[in-house]
């Protein structure tokens, strides 16, 4: 477990210097985009956009993993479980 907890950490941890380097990309494309309208410019900040959103429903999804454990586990005991209440 405590091997778990921390490779989640490091995940968490170059999940979240991704972010801050595309976030940095993103500043440099909004101050280029700011000279003046570029459709290549403004194509690339979408993309971006949308990739600091995935990295950071990436992170959500590690930091929900470390805190509660492995999403299948979860279900596999939260199934017995309502197994056994059913038998009782």
């Amino acid at each position: 477990m405590r091997d778990f907890v921390f490779s989640c950490v490091g995940t968490l941890t170059e999940i979240r210097g991704e972010i801050e380097r595309a976030s940095e990309e993103r500043a440099d494309l909004l101050h280029r985009l700011s000279a003046g309208h570029d459709v290549v410019l403004a194509a690339e900040l979408r993309k971006l956009d949308d990739r600091i959103a995935a990295l950071w429903e990436l992170h959500r999804q590690a930091r929900a993993q470390a805190r509660f454990g492995d999403r299948d586990e979860i279900i596999r005991r939260a199934r017995l479980e309502e197994r056994i209440d059913r038998a009782a």
